[in-house]
């Protein structure tokens, strides 16, 4: 306890941690405004009935920060960033130069590398804006619009989009954490209070098995998350002794800590934001003219083993991503390469290309470790869902994944502030 009001204490009086803790409050503020503010021709007296009977929307409408379930201005959230970040990501694996560019170039490279992304999501937005924006007028949600009116939502939601984006940005650089993250996170907890509303009014007594279930589920999950988030694997590392002047230095014995998950919560939010994807176009297709193809949508849509295919594909994308995410971000043989230059070596391991072939081995395995356990934690509330009915799991289950890991990683960055300002 002494401990944590130390901490607590330092905090305080670390006048850039807090101003930077406010500017992330600031632009959450901001970003529950935007939240609000309907776009044009709305018909509000069916919005709420309609996203009570649709459950993806439902799910889509929490991860965007509300702002679906209100045909807000933001009501894609980050969504169109998220996916132009995953194209460009997927696109350093088939280009060389994007590669070198956002691994070689040091600060600059991996700026204009973000800048691409970003350019990218402009285009995704627009295409998303009008996507939605013709599903909710075939549904009568909004009114029917002339042409120009149309053109000119369109135009609104993309620039709600990326102001969105830019404000996740601004956090990231003026605040702690990601703020892409941070704005999901903030999301998910202004639609807790609707869900728990839902949830006590259709109380059930008969329900009370499945609410502890509930509760066993979120427990699992926080503490499945917070072990693997805070597991790492040491290999130790021992430097050379060097003669300075008349000194004699290093010998000393470290070790360099891997973690069992490097891709942090990236991997869950690319797999939402791709399994999304299929059930928007097969939605979009089900409302069209062609009746053949809106009955074929439909009945994908109400196939008796989508969840099966859901679950499944949710599981794979979280676990290949998790090996994406660390593919990108740890380099085993840039690792290599710093232990050489300062006289650092792996104990029975020659230095160079073998160092990075053991560094290799070690994180493809912890990775593995990770990313199953990761992909179970994020399968199970749909397990549960499927053996109870209870569709509280399903939302649930996923958005505790995504909160714990976030606070974990606010955390972990204050921490890092505060040791600093100890030292």
């Amino acid at each position: 306890m002494a401990a944590f009001i130390h901490k607590l204490r330092l905090i305080v009086t670390d006048g850039d941690l807090m101003r930077r803790l406010g500017f992330v409050l600031a632009a959450l503020v901001v970003f529950r405004i935007l939240a609000v503010i309907p776009v044009p021709g709305v018909n509000v007296d069916l919005l709420e009935q309609f996203f009570q009977n649709n459950q993806f929307l439902s799910f889509l409408s929490i991860f965007s920060g509300g702002g679906l379930s209100g045909l807000s201005i933001v009501m894609l959230g980050v969504g169109p960033y998220i996916t132009g970040s995953i194209i460009m990501q997927l696109a350093t694996v088939l280009s060389i130069k994007l590669k070198a560019l956002y691994q070689d170039e040091g600060e600059l490279g991996r700026k204009r590398f973000s800048q691409y992304g970003r350019l990218l999501s402009v285009p995704l937005a627009a295409l998303q804006a009008g996507a939605f924006l013709y599903y909710f007028e075939t549904q009568g949600l909004i009114v029917h619009l002339s042409l120009f009116a149309f053109a000119a939502n369109i135009a609104v939601v993309t620039a709600g989009s990326v102001l969105l984006m830019w404000i996740g940005e601004l956090i990231s650089e003026f605040g702690i954490g990601n703020g892409v993250s941070i704005i999901i996170f903030a999301g998910i907890v202004a639609g807790l209070p609707q869900i728990l509303t839902q949830v006590l009014f259709t109380f059930d007594p008969s329900q009370i098995p499945l609410f502890i279930a509930l509760i066993a589920a979120g427990l699992a999950i926080t503490l499945g998350v917070v072990y693997i988030s805070e597991a790492e694997r040491p290999v130790p590392v021992t430097y050379a002794k060097r003669v300075v002047g008349n000194r004699v230095t290093g010998g000393v014995q470290t070790y360099v800590p891997l973690r069992l998950n490097q891709a942090g919560v990236m991997p869950i939010i690319f797999a939402l934001s791709l399994l999304v994807l299929p059930g928007v176009g097969l939605n979009f297709l089900s409302q069209i003219g062609n009746a053949t193809v809106a009955n074929w949508a439909q009945t994908l849509l109400t196939f008796p083993g989508s969840n099966v295919v859901y679950a499944a594909s949710y599981f794979l994308l979280v676990v290949i991503f998790t090996y994406f995410f660390t593919a990108v971000t740890f380099d085993p043989a840039r690792m290599a390469t710093n232990l050489q230059k300062n006289g650092a070596f792996v104990a029975g391991i020659r230095p160079g290309a073998a160092t990075a072939e053991y560094l290799g081995d070690i994180i493809t395995r912890i990775t593995f470790v990770g990313a199953l356990f990761l992909g179970v934690i994020a399968v199970l509330p749909l397990v549960l869902q499927e053996a109870t009915g209870f569709t509280t799991f399903a939302i649930g289950g996923t958005a505790l994944l995504i909160v714990v890991s976030v606070i974990l990683d606010i955390v972990r960055k204050i921490d890092a502030q505060t040791s600093l300002r100890e030292y």
